[in-house]
């Protein structure tokens, strides 16, 4: 069987190891996650709302040693895991706060006589497949809704962070959910397949690659399971000439460079209208300049290593090409020396289509800058892309931050900012970069079922 290993990405080390669970095993999870919704969805709402608000007291109350386990398995920066801690207990938080309100009855205005209804209700044990970028908030946005919905929940996490994993396990155990309401399994991709297919549950999210979205949808449609996909992304960001180009430099690196780049939303693609390209470049340069590699448990570090050796590889592989294929150097960053998965920021232009890097995700500290002449060749050459999650315009005009934002090709646009995730902002892109929303009320209905109650002669 294959493991699940902490390797601390600072020092290279093995940590500490977890074995996968037996098909036997598996079986117990589901059938617990099944035994556990009959219950659950039972339970009354405030009780759901107060066990949910004890999650979010527990992990602030274990805020410090909760962070400490995202820096030590994937080298994130200590400032930025207490962040995540806090964003995590504000969204279990939110859902306490709102679901009485999620799941009213909405009366529908009718033509016959009576009344119809439409009432919201859970639908059954789910699986979630999580990432390793941000362990703890990527499990509470598919999983506190849910929870609060009535529905089960069995997590697959991501094999580089199971300490973190069982973390939010004991978390929410802690906080009173009865046994088989949230598991956190060890388990294989095959066995997820497994898991997928079988009749007792109901549907399954996955925040990951393309690859494995594709995966996942072929298993939930072959079995006609609901699927929530929340894939890659190469966010642009737009400057037009009359933007603040120190604002607009300043947020489009330290959205570039926070996690060390290992975000979906991260601003990947800086466009610049040509006659302020070169005073936004040097902006841009000096601020993604000033992010150095640091030890991501010290208080002020804003950039821990990437998540593993594997991934500066594949990073510098993408930027090498593009260099040796004519892209111009901005910043030259690249590996860090010494021990850990560092790399250092790096900025490249002149990128065209025929370079890999002009469409694949860069999921890690470096950025491509384009130069555009026309506010449409610029819409173009954002949409120009197989994803299509998140976006920014930069500009005074608002009736030219709307027309961008209208035409540009994406689940999310900010205007005068970049992307940053709240519990009441729906979450989820178009094209290749997955559909279904999470968060807000729109993460919370789509595992709920939508149950017309008619009565014609009320």
């Amino acid at each position: 069987m294959g493991v699940y290993s902490t390797v601390n990405p600072t020092t290279g080390q093995t940590v500490a190891t977890f074995e996968e669970i037996s098909d036997a095993e598996v079986q117990q999870v589901i059938a617990r996650s099944a035994a556990a919704y009959r219950s659950w969805r039972a339970t009354s709402l405030a009780e759901r709302k107060a066990t949910l608000t004890r999650a979010a007291k527990i992990h602030r109350q274990q805020a410090e040693e909760l962070a400490a386990l995202l820096t030590l398995e994937m080298g994130k920066p200590i400032t930025q895991a207490r962040g995540e801690v806090e964003l995590s207990a504000a969204i279990y938080q939110y859902y306490a706060d709102h679901v009485e309100e999620f799941m009213a009855d909405e009366q529908l205005e009718i033509s016959g006589p009576g009344t119809a209804v439409v009432r919201t209700e859970p639908i059954g044990p789910l699986v979630g497949v999580m990432p390793w970028n941000f362990p703890y908030y990527q499990v509470a946005r598919f999983a506190a809704p849910n929870i609060a919905l009535g529905n089960t929940v069995i997590i697959k996490h991501a094999r580089n962070c199971p300490q973190s994993a069982l973390a939010i396990e004991k978390v929410l155990t802690a906080a009173g959910l009865p046994e088989g309401v949230y598991q956190n399994a060890f388990i294989s991709s095959a066995q997820v397949a497994d898991v997928i297919a079988d009749d007792r549950v109901q549907g399954v999210s996955l925040t990951g690659s393309e690859k494995a979205g594709s995966a996942v949808a072929e298993v939930a449609g072959r079995n006609l399971k609901k699927c929530v996909l929340e894939l890659g992304g190469s966010d642009p960001v737009i400057v037009l000439q009359d933007a603040d180009l120190d604002a607009a430099a300043r947020a489009a690196a330290g959205n570039r460079l926070f996690n060390a780049g290992q975000a979906c939303t991260a601003s990947k693609r800086f466009l610049a209208h040509s006659s302020i390209y070169d005073a936004f470049v040097e902006k841009l340069v000096a601020h993604m300049s000033a992010f150095e590699p640091a030890d991501p448990t010290s208080a002020d570090a804003t950039l821990g290593p990437l998540s593993s050796a594997g991934a500066v590889q594949e990073i510098d592989e993408l930027v090498g090409a593009a260099v040796a294929g004519g892209a111009q150097v901005l910043l030259e960053g690249g590996k860090a020396d010494g021990e850990g998965a560092y790399y250092r920021p790096t900025l490249l232009g002149e990128v065209t289509p025929e370079m890999d890097l002009y469409r694949e995700e860069v999921f890690g500290p470096a950025g491509v800058v384009y130069r555009f002449e026309t506010l449409d060749e610029a819409i173009e050459v954002a949409n120009d892309s197989p994803y299509g999650l998140a976006a920014s315009v930069f500009t005074e005009d608002m009736d030219q931050a709307q027309y961008v934002a209208e035409a540009l090709e994406a689940g999310m646009v900010w205007i005068n900012g970049t992307s940053k995730s709240s519990p009441d902002l729906p979450f989820g892109g178009v094209k290749k970069s997955g559909f279904g929303r999470e968060l807000s009320h729109f993460g919370f209905n789509e595992f709920a079922n939508k149950k017309l109650v008619r009565n014609p002669r009320a």
